[in-house]
């Protein structure tokens, strides 16, 4: 009997150091960018050896696919312990509870406070939910414009003189600039970033008087007039208009990398020096690129630069507790790297330490972005930002394409905003 329940003891014995031996698994999923993927794997070497049993998966997607797995992979209960993706999709899954509060001491904070403190103020906002932050920011971003000053020149103009102050000036530039073979598009002057429509494109029409949403909560899709003019000057721009530019063409930000003479101007943040420099040393190196502020509206009511959006790390509330403070502990080793962030993958940890140092004062441009950023205010969010975003891309393409007039856009904008707007307040009411 004895030998019986020495057996069992041990069997007890050995089935739990087994379980304090496994390893943590962390699966970490983030987009593409190649510059910080460098940095991050050697990150995760780094923390695997501090942390002998945990290993980490880096698994990587482009900006718009990781939104549909995501989404899907949570409704499954599979979703990755780490995850980041922009603040108006990603504030959903504060709301839903989908994801767990900052464990300050685990990230290395006293408290909620200190945490507060290390940033610039207001950072955290858009991850503050029932007085409690549930994300740690990668990178707070704002996008300005980006210039070859060699496709300028081949069109006659010059660039340092002669670079869009006006959206009215982007048209006319664009229609310089544009090399056409009939209905084909072979060099465009500038063209918008397609998926980003609350963060580019509302700026527009807030620069005509309108809003997305009134000051109280109350009105969608605030003033008619404003959001007219803002359709008619896509419908104006798109295919079916002057045809300088098209939600179907490649991403200008991808293509002005190239220095094909294919595009002279794309939006873009920060992080485009960086991947200039690692994409095309040579352009690069030639200074023949530059950026210039966000333009706005000849008659403009309001000086409105693009929105500032924020990617945020994000830990699953669905893993056991052990998982999720190893994870706040690993994105907390991650962010430890401001200065290498902004040098290698040119992106801004909004850490106050970074922002006061010399090396961010002297980063090419960054004097542009800074002055653009002082006056931009955080991407909508909420709990149905992401379908909101949809319909206004609808509207926009709907133009551009001919197949609704502005006013019937309008119409089905306006209906289908005042729907997600109000089930999105549902959610966290």
């Amino acid at each position: 009997m004895k030998k019986k329940f020495f057996i069992i003891l041990l069997f007890v014995f050995l089935l739990s150091v087994m379980g304090f031996s496994k390893k943590i698994e962390l699966m970490f999923w983030t987009h593409e960018d190649p510059n910080r993927k460098e940095i991050e794997l050697r990150y995760i070497e780094e923390f695997q050896k501090i942390y002998p049993d945990v290993e980490i998966k880096r698994v990587e997607y482009s900006s718009t696919k990781i939104q549909e797995l995501i989404l899907t992979a949570f409704a499954a209960k599979q979703g990755p312990d780490i995850f980041n993706m922009s603040i108006e999709d990603e504030y959903a899954y504060i709301v839903n509870g989908r994801v767990s509060p900052v464990d300050y001491k685990a990230a290395g904070y006293k408290n909620k406070d200190d945490l507060l403190n290390s940033y610039m103020e207001g950072m955290l906002d858009p991850v503050t939910f029932d007085d409690e932050v549930y994300g740690l920011p990668l990178e707070i971003t704002n996008w300005c414009i980006f210039i070859n000053k060699k496709v300028f020149r081949d069109a006659g103009l010059d660039p340092e003189k002669d670079y869009p102050k006006t959206w009215e000036d982007i048209v006319n530039l664009s229609q310089k600039i544009a090399i056409k073979d009939g209905e084909i598009v072979k060099r465009r002057g500038f063209d918008f970033r397609y998926p980003y429509y609350l963060v580019e494109m509302l700026p527009l029409v807030e620069q005509l008087g309108g809003k997305l949403i009134s000051d109280d909560g109350k009105e969608v899709i605030v003033n008619d007039e404003a959001w007219l003019k803002f359709l008619d000057y896509m419908a104006e721009f798109g295919p079916s208009g002057l045809n300088l530019g098209s939600p179907t063409s490649t991403a200008a930000r991808k293509v002005f990398n190239k220095d094909n003479n294919d595009i002279a101007m794309c939006s873009s943040g920060l992080y485009q020096i960086a991947r200039i420099k690692a994409e095309n040393p040579d352009f690069y190196n030639s200074k023949e690129w530059m950026v210039v502020p966000f333009p706005k509206f000849e008659n403009a009511k309001k000086d409105v630069p693009a929105k500032y959006y924020g990617h945020y790390y994000m830990v699953n509330s669905q893993k056991p507790k052990k998982n999720q403070e190893m994870a706040w502990k690993f994105v907390s080793f991650m962010l430890s790297h401001p200065e290498e962030y902004l040098e290698k993958v040119a992106i801004i940890q909004p850490k106050k330490e970074l922002l006061e140092s010399f090396l961010f004062k002297s980063y090419p441009y960054s004097d542009v972005f800074l002055k653009d950023l002082e006056k931009a205010e955080v991407v909508f969010y909420q709990a149905n930002s992401a379908k909101i975003q949809k319909h206004m891309e609808e509207a926009v393409q709907s133009v551009m394409f001919g197949t609704k007039t502005s006013k019937e856009a309008l119409e089905i904008l306006k209906r289908k905003v005042e729907e997600s707007y109000k089930e999105g307040l549902d959610m966290i009411y």
